[in-house]
């Protein structure tokens, strides 16, 4: 399925290009997961093949499998982000459905 309405600005795309052709790997898998004080956290693993359930979508340079639940729960409309600044890097994720975080930004509720 290519209609996965999940997207990467190209500071991400090319970081997550980077890291897969480092790991030997071309896809990402996403997901959520209960976890943190907020409830909800993002997981974003290397992966070689998708889950049976995984929703996918094609990017330029690598897959994407997004787990289904997870998509319909609370990754519709997703952005994630590259930042690097002189101390820090990290991927920054901008979600349309989040109602709020926790104070660390760690996690997040719908």
């Amino acid at each position: 399925m290519d209609n996965v309405d999940v997207f990467f600005t190209d500071a991400a795309n090319e970081q997550l290009k980077k890291a897969l052709a480092s790991a030997g790997k071309k896809a990402v898998h996403l997901s959520v997961r209960e976890a943190g004080c907020s409830g909800l956290e993002y997981v974003m693993d290397y992966a070689d093949v998708p889950h049976s359930s995984d929703l996918v979508r094609q990017f330029d340079g690598f897959s994407l499998y997004v787990d289904e639940a997870s998509y319909i729960k609370a990754l519709t409309g997703l952005q994630v982000d590259y930042q690097k600044d002189a101390l820090s890097s990290a991927f920054v994720y901008s979600n349309p459905n989040k109602k709020g975080e926790c104070g660390c930004g760690v996690s997040f509720t719908i």
